[in-house]
């Protein structure tokens, strides 16, 4: 079996058997999960896909919060 590295996703079923990610960072930290469930693993893999392209997507917050740091 191969050694898992970070950072990754990982698939797995819940309790309802449906399918769903969750994402690790280099720390072994979970830094996200899906929102939802799949019933098909291909649609699992599907929204990881579009989790990996949306890496250039801009970052909003509240006007109240622009001056903040």
């Amino acid at each position: 079996m191969a050694v898992r590295t970070y950072p990754s996703y990982w698939m797995y079923k819940d309790a309802r058997g449906e399918w769903r990610w969750s994402y690790e960072a280099s720390n072994a930290k979970t830094i996200a999960v899906s929102s939802e469930g799949y019933q098909k693993r291909s649609d699992c893999e599907r929204s990881i896909e579009i989790m990996k392209s949306s890496h250039s997507s801009p970052v909003w917050f509240p006007t109240e919060l622009a001056s903040a740091y």
